[in-house]
């Protein structure tokens, strides 16, 4: 595995790009007093509250380790201080294994995040998975949950699609009392209502709650696949899941519904697959990534893999990426909520007005931030957020449609005359500057660009429900009402959009109850077009 030289070159940089006090090591840092300047000496958390230090017994082992594990997944190691040892330097932090923040009553409403241990159910596909862009799983699991009970003739079914980090646990049930990540939607009476439908939600393959991905063994190396792990699509996500259908002998679905990388996975089901679904609901999505939402996860990779301990993808051995996988979630919130909300919520009011002030988490915006990016580090892998994120930009609906490798696609590559196609994450081979060039002066032209999108999704004729958030940064709403003119334009007469006014921004989705959950429970349950 090799890295381009630009690639080497950051790493290069690494002490000086690390930030100089990251919060998350403030701990082990203040343990250090050569290092304590004014500015940089963190003596309490975000929350204006001393952190507890780590203690260990000197009767202990000199290495200790915590392991977060999923069943039939992988542990996630969490490498604590050494006894006795040269205590860490700020280009080699070692992660806390809990956050001691926490923000105040009334700082509003958050989604769930919380790592899932138990409860779900796992469907193995024995069969070899050829993707779009290379490689094949020789097998591969899928990890999902139910609510509800199928009818006679299997035809309520509901699809739930999961965004970027989401498991399968959306709602709670008695295998897994904990709240979901879509918990008041689903239920009894709810917008995906439990008395009329059967609901399913996956981990999506990538993931690291049960279903394969990259912190999952590799049957042919009996190694984890880290970045060897072939690069994903959406539409190898659609094709992993019409396998668990199959199996559920579930032929058509009622419905497939999704929000924000989810909603992409409700297009791309209904374009792939148009036989097996009869409606379908995108929340807060695209019909194809556009430059600055690629952009914004490129600099969240960007970070990731620059913490020395991201070990280009082979960490799971030692002391994961805890520094890099808590910056590109900070980076990653700014996207998810809205300055409306934050100026409402935080305004420029201190966490401790009292205190000194340094280079520390200081504002209560920031201590939002370092407690966002803190209390996600344990609890997903940073190939998965590598390896997702990447399938959402490869994202477009497009004509023509990627060919499906397992169905002959593989032959129809091969008599394309084109290149070789990628097997790993770090197959990066840097562009000519020539090719370089002719790429950057190629003129961008909308016109055929959005006819190409309209080809794409003509395929889509079932009832459309598509929603959009006026303070959504990650995914505006002219996203959405380009899905919904270019469906249209495609000949689709049964397209509903609406805009909501919500200050919550990306996050809507998971918040706004009365007004997402109205509209997706009316589409859901009347009677429009045609089944």
């Amino acid at each position: 595995m090799s890295f381009a030289p630009a690639q080497r070159s950051l790493f290069a940089r690494l002490p000086a790009f690390v930030p100089a006090n990251p919060s998350c090591t403030a701990p082990v840092q203040r343990q250090m007093h050569s290092l304590a300047t004014p500015a940089l000496s963190c003596a309490k958390t975000t929350s204006g509250r001393p952190r507890k230090m780590m203690k260990m017994a000197a009767s202990e082992t000199m290495q200790s380790k915590r392991s977060f594990v999923t069943p039939n997944g992988p542990q996630f190691a969490v490498a604590l201080p050494e006894p006795n040892r040269q205590q860490p330097s700020i280009s080699n932090p070692i992660p806390q294994p809990q956050s001691s923040i926490s923000l105040p009553r009334g700082s509003g409403p958050e989604p769930q995040y919380d790592r899932i241990v138990s409860g779900y159910s796992v469907f193995h596909s024995p069969q070899p998975f050829h993707l779009v862009h290379g490689g094949v799983l020789p097998e591969f699991d899928i990890a999902y949950e139910t609510w509800g009970h199928l009818n006679a003739d299997r035809s309520n079914a509901i699809l739930l699609h999961t965004g970027l980090s989401a498991s399968s646990h959306a709602k709670s049930h008695d295998r897994n009392r904990n709240p979901g990540w879509w918990e008041k939607f689903i239920g009894p009476g709810m917008p995906l209502d439990t008395n009329k439908f059967f609901v399913i939600c996956t981990n999506v393959i990538g993931g690291c709650y049960g279903s394969t991905g990259p912190s999952s063994m590799n049957p042919a190396t009996g190694r984890r696949y880290g970045s060897d792990f072939p690069i994903v699509t959406v539409h190898d996500i659609i094709r992993a899941q019409l396998r668990l259908l199959d199996y559920l002998g579930i032929e058509k679905l009622h419905a497939s519904v999704g929000s924000s990388m989810g909603g992409m996975q409700s297009l791309c089901l209904a374009a792939d697959a148009p036989h097996r679904v009869s409606r379908l609901i995108s929340i807060s999505a695209c019909a194809r990534s556009h430059p600055y939402s690629i952009a914004v996860r490129h600099t969240q990779r960007q970070v990731l893999m620059a913490d020395p301990n991201y070990a280009n993808g082979h960490y799971y051995e030692g002391t994961p990426p805890h520094v890099g996988m808590k910056l590109a979630r900070e980076i990653a919130t700014i996207t998810y909520r809205s300055g409306p909300e934050w100026e409402k919520r935080f305004g420029r009011k201190r966490a401790n007005p009292a205190a000194p002030v340094g280079l520390c988490p200081d504002f209560l915006v920031e201590t939002y931030l370092d407690h966002q990016g803190e209390r996600f580090c344990l609890t997903y892998d940073a190939n998965s957020l590598l390896y997702i994120s990447k399938a959402m930009d490869l994202f477009d609906m497009s004509h023509p449609p990627p060919v499906d490798p397992n169905k002959g696609g593989l032959a129809l590559r091969a008599a394309s005359g084109l290149p070789p196609p990628a097997t790993s994450g770090f197959q990066c081979e840097e562009p000519s500057p020539e090719v370089f060039a002719a790429s950057l002066n190629e003129e961008t032209d909308p016109v055929r660009d959005t006819d190409r999108l309209v080809q794409g999704l003509k395929t889509i004729r079932h009832p459309v429900l598509v929603l959009g958030v006026q303070s959504d940064i990650l995914f505006p709403v002219w996203q959405q009402r380009e899905v919904a003119e270019c469906l249209r334009k495609g000949g689709n007469k049964n397209v509903t959009y609406y805009e909501l006014d919500s200050i919550f921004g990306h996050d809507t989705f998971l918040i706004e109850l009365q007004s997402v959950g109205g509209a997706v429970k009316g589409h859901l349950e009347n009677r429009i077009g045609f089944d």
